[in-house]
């Protein structure tokens, strides 16, 4: 997807695509999750030699008490919208985003 995107005002803007999360650098903490209103990301539980148990749904879900930690995973990418509220939010930094000019049709 590529061409002049514009606000409505007629202001130039580059959406910036989430594409994936480092979940070494991710902590888990769900402030990417709480401002995006599209559902890109979802918090998955990870045991200690790094293998993703499932998604968290809050319940106190501790996967038979495999979970060791919890990360942010990027599961609906095409859901973004390339805001980029994530990327102003997250304390860690661990966040991939690609300009939409830049994006493989």
């Amino acid at each position: 997807m590529t061409g002049p995107f514009v606000t409505r005002d007629g202001s130039r803007w580059m959406p910036d695509y989430l594409t994936a999360i480092d979940g070494a650098t991710c902590i888990g903490c769900g402030r990417c999750f709480k401002v995006c209103s599209r559902e890109v990301m979802h918090l998955y539980g990870i045991d200690d030699t790094g293998e993703i148990l499932g998604v968290c749904d809050g319940e106190d879900d501790d996967f038979d008490g495999q979970l060791n930690r919890m990360i942010m995973v990027v599961d609906h990418p095409g859901r973004c919208v390339g805001c980029g509220a994530c990327a102003r939010v997250c304390p860690k930094n661990c966040q991939t985003h690609v300009a939409a000019d830049k994006v493989a049709a």
